[in-house]
């Protein structure tokens, strides 16, 4: 991302308002087929609130975001004791030592991570110590990580610890809320980089935290207990349970020991080979020869019947998903789908977990060998799609069966029918943002927007691109917030569709820039529930009233809000978006929307210009349809010593090869963002007011206050040499003053383009020149930008927003 300053300033008004709907919630029962449609449950039963952010879910539309004032902030009501622990199952045999070490580790205060292979015995042994260890002074945590993210769990985490209905807090009002709980939390399988897992502990930071995976990643804290396999007389305890009966002597004994030997002590093998001997269809019992541990699986499928096949084959499907026995039972057509389910994990072929089943992770692989087809995604598209209509359904559930949803979509994507990965992801997306699981929310709209564009579906487009923006913002990525708001503004316009237009361009309000500096006064309104996946993390700074703050520094609720200096996401259309701008004018420069894989376009910055409104934390103002055509409104009616602040950005694209992966483009984007002070604005108003003059009757070249037809307002200043000025502070920072210097109503200016991509302001590599050209009459200007050069590794840059608006003048 590129940061361009020294540009002319729009003065931007604040405090906008904006409106909702919601999603809808159910269980999940069977369903027949359908004709294909979008499902979308009906209006939510009241708002979330997301850090400072109050959002209304909705469903058609695009969300809605205004800022809490002072009194609206959840009151979260701790919990006397803790005590979300899993379910009960049979002590692990054999582990007595690592229980023990697992026990000493606890009580050292962690972190612990128990590492192993897969099929060890990890999870039995981590459920069994979150059951029978003392708990945490105040309770115990146990949590499924499996296909989650380390921000949702941590929501996980502050619900078990709080009653908080529909509230997530940002990230440093959570760690306050933790900061003295002393919970126990334990979390199987955590597949997560150190720096995931390092942040998920942050969440809870006097929190003792016992995690489970494949990998050892917590290199040099804590305690790590790596798992191997159980001893010889545990692997014959083991078996005779499963069998029902004690291992027999010569010969069974003898090929239970090479049959523990050649599983390597693994439990999972050995239940698998203690399966197919109850299975023996001559009633012999007899255990497989240790030559067929290797072939375990496909002698299993072989001796299962018709229904049980059919469960193995859904969840196989689905592979690491988790699925409720009422969703297998209504897919497979089965009358008792949760005895079909406890079938399948006696036999080692899937697993229970606190949700539901999921298929054991090597036993989808073995079925896809054997040439089995994955299941019809039209049915399971039909299926989860109606599903979630359903009046009955709960957000929590949704969120609940998440991962299977995102496994659907990907499925209709590999069948080439991403019409119904849009069904899957519109239907389920109101859900997800209600459930305030932010992680897994945005990985299904990241599928869900080029999926969109592949179906030629515009309105999902819309839709899509609108809620990635209000989910950046409530994650704390102001910048890409923008970036994606204004997109969405601009698609919604296109569309016809006001409601959009103007909920996006009033969630823009909340994302104007940014500087550093000196802290301010007030409420906290850093307003996120900060993402806490690796790389991601709040804005680096904000700008008021000319007085700057860093990161997470106390915000006046009103004033000009942050703004992040976060990497740009690509696949999202290029353009100056500008809803407040009349598409016929030059200053939209929009792109089509195009593949991601195909080209790697950009969205930029544009906000549009609404009407604020006084009072003491200014959170009302007038917003109405003309927002969506470039009205202002009131210009002068900001909170008193706010700063309104303007941000014209750009958006830009490599022109280089396109690639297959969205992940591996290189997409720079160009941001045009400097703004000037509303008090200038005001004060000069109010002296007018005040000694009774009227501004001059005559043009005076550029000086004045001018209404873009961006919907903002612009200052000149006469410099006397014939020069004109503008003074403000642009998005990476710098504060002075912008001259346009020229003559014969031809004024100029230059000013510099700056690499964000790291989330701050880095080195200069290129400039973008605006020229302003006043009309015969002096009532009117043109005000063009354009880049006009690069440094030689961005030679292949190319400006998308650069563009022009029309000047009117005001005063």
């Amino acid at each position: 991302m590129i940061s361009t300053a020294g540009v002319p300033m729009a003065h931007e008004d604040e405090n906008r308002a904006v409106a909702a709907t919601g999603t809808g919630q159910g269980t999940p029962p069977g369903y027949g087929h359908s004709d294909l449609r979008i499902d979308i449950a009906g209006d939510a039963s009241g708002p979330v609130v997301a850090g400072n952010h109050n959002v209304v879910i909705d469903a058609d539309h695009g969300s809605t975001v205004t800022l809490l004032v002072e009194g609206e902030h959840p009151q979260p009501v701790r919990r006397a004791q803790v005590a979300l622990l899993p379910r009960r199952q049979a002590a692990p045999l054999g582990r007595d030592a690592e229980l023990r070490r697992l026990a000493a580790a606890v009580r050292e205060g962690g972190p612990v991570q128990v590492w192993g292979a897969p099929g060890v015995g990890k999870s039995a042994l981590l459920r069994h110590t979150a059951r029978s260890l003392a708990p945490g002074a105040d309770g115990v945590v146990f949590l499924d990580a499996a296909g989650r993210e380390p921000e949702d769990l941590a929501q996980d985490i502050f619900e078990a610890c709080y009653e908080a209905r529909d509230y997530a807090p940002s990230s440093p009002e959570l760690r306050r809320l933790m900061g003295d709980i002393k919970v126990t939390v334990y979390v199987d399988n955590a597949e997560f980089s150190a720096e995931g897992l390092r942040n998920l502990m942050d969440a809870a930071p006097d929190a003792t935290f016992v995690v489970a995976g494949r990998e050892r990643t917590l290199l040099g804290e804590g305690s790590a207990l790596h798992l191997e396999g159980i001893d010889q007389h545990a692997a014959l305890e083991l078996l005779a349970r499963e069998l029902g009966r004690p291992v027999a002597p010569e010969p069974e004994y003898d090929t239970a020991a090479i049959l523990w030997e050649t599983a390597v002590g693994r439990p999972l093998l050995l239940l698998r080979a203690a399966a197919l001997t109850r299975l023996d269809p001559s009633g012999r019992a007899v255990l497989p020869r240790p030559g067929d541990v290797a072939d375990l699986l496909p002698l299993l499928f072989d001796r299962l019947e018709d229904g049980p096949l059919r469960a193995l084959h859904l969840l196989a499907t689905l592979q690491d998903a988790e699925l409720d026995p009422a969703h297998v039972g209504a897919l497979t057509d089965a009358s008792d789908a949760s005895a079909l389910c406890v079938r399948l994990t006696d036999l080692g072929l899937a697993e229970q977990t606190e949700g539901g089943y999921r298929v054991v992770p090597d036993v989808a692989p073995a079925l896809r060998e054997r040439g089995l087809e994955p299941f019809p995604v039209d049915r399971l598209s039909d299926h989860f799609a109606e599903w979630i209509a359903r009046p009955s359904t709960t957000a929590a559930q949704v969120a609940q069966h998440a991962r299977a949803l995102e496994q659907v979509a990907e499925l209709a994507e590999q069948a080439g029918r991403p019409e119904l990965a849009v069904r899957i992801v519109r239907a389920a997306s109101p859900a997800l943002a209600r459930s305030l699981r932010f992680g897994v929310w945005g990985r299904l709209l990241e599928r869900g927007l080029p999926a969109a564009q592949r179906a030629g579906d515009q309105q999902a487009v819309a839709y899509f691109t609108h809620e990635r923006g209000i989910r950046n913002l409530l994650t704390g990525r102001r910048v890409m917030a923008g970036v994606l708001l204004a997109e969405a503004a601009y698609l919604w316009q296109q569309l016809g569709d006001l409601h959009g237009a103007n909920a996006a361009a009033g969630a823009q309000q909340y994302v104007p820039p940014t500087t550093t500096g000196t802290p301010v006064t007030g409420p906290h309104t850093d307003g996120a529930a900060q993402s806490l996946n690796a790389g991601g993390g709040p804005d680096p700074a904000s700008a008021h009233a000319g007085t700057t703050h860093g990161a997470g520094s106390p915000v006046e609720p009103g004033t000009a809000a942050h703004q992040a200096g976060t990497p740009v996401d690509p696949g999202t259309t290029a353009h100056q978006a500008g809803v407040s701008v009349d598409p016929s004018t030059a200053a939209h420069q929009a792109a089509a929307p195009v593949d991601p894989g195909t080209a790697a376009h950009q969205a930029g910055l544009h906000q549009a210009g609404t009407s604020g409104a006084a009072g003491a934390h200014g959170t009302a103002g007038a917003h109405g349809a003309t927002a969506a055509t470039g009205a202002t409104g009131a210009t002068g009616a900001t909170a008193a010593g706010a700063t309104a602040a303007g941000a014209s950005t750009a958006g830009a694209s490599t022109a280089g090869a396109s690639t297959a992966s969205m992940a591996l483009m290189k997409v720079i984007a160009l941001i045009v963002a400097v703004v000037i002070g509303g008090i200038a604005i005001q004060q000069a108003q109010a002296s007018r007011d005040s000694s009774g003059t009227s501004p001059s009757a005559g043009p005076t070249g550029l000086a004045g206050v001018w209404r873009g037809s961006d919907g903002k307002m612009y200052e000149f200043k006469d410099s006397g040499t014939g020069s004109y000025t503008q003074t403000g502070t642009d998005v990476c920072g710098n504060t002075g003053a912008v001259e346009l210097t020229g003559s014969n109503g031809t004024y100029t200016t230059t000013g510099s383009l700056y690499d964000i991509n790291g989330g701050s302001c880095g080195a200069v590599i290129g400039e973008v020149t605006t020229t302003l050209t006043l009309s015969a009459s002096g009532d009117s200007a043109q005000l063009t930008s354009e880049m006009t050069s690069s440094s030689d590794q961005y030679e292949q840059v190319q400006c998308y927003s650069c563009g022009t608006i029309t000047l009117t003048r005001e005063q």
